[in-house]
């Protein structure tokens, strides 16, 4: 073993010699898993599909979304280097120590410094964005003002600004295209609404709330003769709740829903039309 090799790199070759990968590949792991504070994964790279996504113990998307064996494959890779990173804390502070002083994160970074390290960021024109997978937090800065958006179940990875009108901004996810008006925005105080991202670094006015009128005080009533003691008050019918807005779990339901349907497909139950049908009217969903 040569003595004058990093933490970081002899687990990388070790890593990779294990599990068959490149150390590229391997390299394009422990960034990803370490960037998401070892519970959640961004990355892509052709050796693992292209792009692709991991949370420990919750949804693993990969760019085959029906390869099954390649999804199992990420999830054990992922699984092994969040482990690595909990037990190994040179290997860790290494990672961070690298964060920091190769791509000017930590101490000057832009960004809220409680976030963390973003698993992305990037500029364009005279706006620059970084995504904190963890926080599941977008920031955005355009002319020196930030906004903050919660990007819930997306994965960021990239930034597009439309260049005429109103220069409106949009992100690569995992689901495609997502806009930016369609992401709540974070307000200071924690007050979350969705702005439209022609005036995104603009604080919105609040309103004061309509104070009710008092009602008067009833008039006495004059005595009256006793009145029958009245019948003991129904108990209240309990309303159905609302359905909640589809989250996580709807998401995984729908691609669980595509796989199936996968299987009928390749099953000859269900034809090439029908399927490709079936799955572009589930992906209208999301």
């Amino acid at each position: 073993m040569n003595e004058t090799q990093s933490v970081k790199q002899r687990f990388i070759e070790d890593f990779a010699a294990r599990h068959g990968l490149g150390t590229d590949a391997v390299d394009t792991l422990l960034r990803a898993v370490s960037a998401g504070g070892g519970t959640m994964a961004q990355f892509s790279h052709p050796e693992l599909g292209g792009m692709g996504q991991w949370t420990r113990g919750g949804m693993i998307m990969v760019g085959d979304m029906f390869n099954q064996g390649l999804k199992y494959r990420v999830d054990t890779l992922c699984t092994e280097i969040s482990d690595a990173l909990m037990q190994n804390h040179a290997l860790a502070a290494e990672l961070r120590s690298h964060a920091s002083g190769g791509q000017g994160y930590g101490m000057g970074a832009w960004w809220p410094e409680e976030f963390g390290n973003p698993s992305s960021s990037g500029a364009q024109n005279d706006l620059r964005y970084a995504f904190f997978p963890g926080a599941r937090r977008l920031v955005v800065e355009k002319a020196g003002a930030q906004a903050i958006y919660d990007t819930g179940e997306h994965m960021i990875s990239g930034v597009s600004q439309q260049q005429g009108g109103d220069q409106s901004l949009s992100f690569s996810s995992q689901f495609g295209v997502v806009q930016l008006t369609n992401l709540p925005r974070i307000e200071h105080a924690g007050h979350r609404e969705s702005l439209s991202d022609s005036t995104p670094w603009k604080e919105q006015p609040t309103t004061d709330a309509p104070v009710l009128a008092q009602a008067p005080h009833p008039s006495p009533m004059p005595p009256s003769s006793p009145v029958p003691a009245a019948a003991p008050p129904r108990a209240p019918v309990a309303s159905a709740p609302a359905a909640s807005e589809p989250g996580a779990r709807a998401v995984d339901d729908i691609f669980a829903v595509i796989e199936r349907l996968a299987d009928l497909r390749a099953k000859g139950i269900l034809s090439e039309e029908e399927f490709a049908a079936k799955k572009a009217e589930l992906l209208a969903r999301l």
